[in-house]
């Protein structure tokens, strides 16, 4: 059986989200997108857990339905923000729970370090190294991934987390982290790179820290098993073993917030040499850039570009159908006429990862899809798409051939 799955999804109770995210519109969604299973997003928030019993209904292997019958597995993201030794430390953990009754624990938990009614994503002043320990002596079947990280704020790996390492993050409790999670600077590729990583003890998941439930969020990374039956079991056993992990799908790094370093402020963003050249500093207000996961991953990096571990699994790079038909039309993302070649799009091969990965060009044509956006597909699919990179919390913006002069 195989299982496309996004397990990094908020609810419309945290920050910067949109106030129409339902599990109605992700399971309308993630269907189209070819989605077969999400995170149910902030399962600590009071009311999110309200309507987690009201909409879903859990079955006797971890997994919760909707009525239509689409999955969901219980999981929460939570910030933690302290000092050690004098220095910042910030980190954001995804949190998978086995059940409902687990869930409700690790929510007892969390209520007694901190508020969790006022952000999907709650904060909490607890070290990487016990929030692990803690939660582990609750239950060892909950499972614990740094999210996107490298980026440069909360990321494990990034410039302004305060750690250089697993080690030095988690200490002691190393050996409970099984993953890391790419994020969409960063692919499988640059992590490898890592010790821990390169290894074989920690493994590479992706998935798309979705704000919305658009088809250009949700699913933008996921994560492809390849297990017996839809368990939570057999989901955590795939990223802790590797056994039944069959690959990922990723943004292009450069399509990320924070691939290049640069200041938003001064419109203004470079690579790593340029970086070095320039001392770190912005030339045009003289403050300290923001720097971004290229960089870092080179600060970081074990091996030499281009090592493979022996157990990495595939990944796809993939832009998101959406910005495809930004470039064939020059419209913008949510515009009439590119969600109604969208629709059509979906009537015709069923769901977007169908057409992104798997529909071959003579497919394409027999179903009347105009050429520019068939070449379109073609070469997202082999990863010859140009990308402005993104930094300092810009997104990267995918180009045609005669814009790449513009950077």
């Amino acid at each position: 059986m195989e299982i496309i799955a996004d397990l990094q999804i908020h609810s419309k109770y945290a920050r910067a989200t949109s106030k129409d995210l339902s599990f109605e519109n992700l399971e309308k969604y993630a269907r189209m997108k070819g989605i077969n299973l999400l995170g149910v997003g902030d399962f600590q928030h009071p009311e999110h857990r309200e309507e987690i019993t009201k909409k879903l209904k859990e079955d006797d292997k971890g997994i919760l339905w909707t009525k239509t019958g689409f999955a969901f597995l219980w999981q929460t993201e939570i910030s933690l923000m302290y000092s050690e030794n004098g220095k910042r430390r910030a980190v954001h953990l995804l949190v998978f729970a086995p059940n409902g009754k687990i869930a409700d624990k690790i929510i007892l938990y969390l209520g007694s370090k901190g508020r969790l009614d006022y952000d999907g994503r709650p904060i909490f002043g607890i070290t990487c190294r016990d929030a692990v320990k803690d939660l582990k002596e609750i239950d060892d079947r909950i499972e614990i991934i740094p999210a996107h990280c490298m980026t440069p704020w909360f990321g494990l790996f990034g410039s302004k987390s305060g750690f250089d390492s697993l080690k030095e993050c988690f200490g002691e409790q190393l050996d409970k982290i099984h993953a890391i999670e790419s994020g969409m600077s960063a692919d499988p590729s640059m992590l490898w790179r890592f010790e821990e990583v390169a290894n074989g003890k920690v493994r590479v998941v992706s998935f798309s820290d979705a704000h919305s439930f658009w088809p250009w969020r949700i699913g933008r990374e996921a994560t492809i098993f390849d297990i017996e039956e839809l368990s939570y079991d057999n989901i955590i056993k795939a990223i802790r073993t590797g056994q039944g992990l069959k690959g990922t799908i990723e943004t292009p790094p450069e399509y990320g917030r924070y691939h290049w370093d640069g200041h938003r402020n001064c419109n203004f963003s470079c690579g790593p040499e340029e970086t070095k050249k320039l001392n770190r500093i912005c030339p045009k207000c003289g403050g300290k850039l923001i720097i971004g996961v290229e960089y870092r991953v080179e600060e970081l990096a074990k091996k030499n570009k281009g090592f493979t571990p022996k157990n990495s699994v595939q990944f796809h790079k993939l832009l998101p159908l959406h910005e495809l038909l930004v470039l064939h039309t020059g419209s913008g993302i949510a515009s009439k006429g590119n969600w109604e070649m969208y629709n059509s799009l979906i009537e015709k091969f069923g769901n977007e990862f169908n057409i992104l990965l798997r529909v071959n060009k003579e497919d394409l044509i027999s179903k009347e899809v105009k050429l520019k956006l068939i070449d379109l597909i073609i070469r997202n699919r082999e990863g010859k798409i140009k990308i402005k990179p993104g930094y300092d919390g810009e997104y990267g913006v995918a180009m045609l051939e005669e814009q790449k002069k513009l950077f």
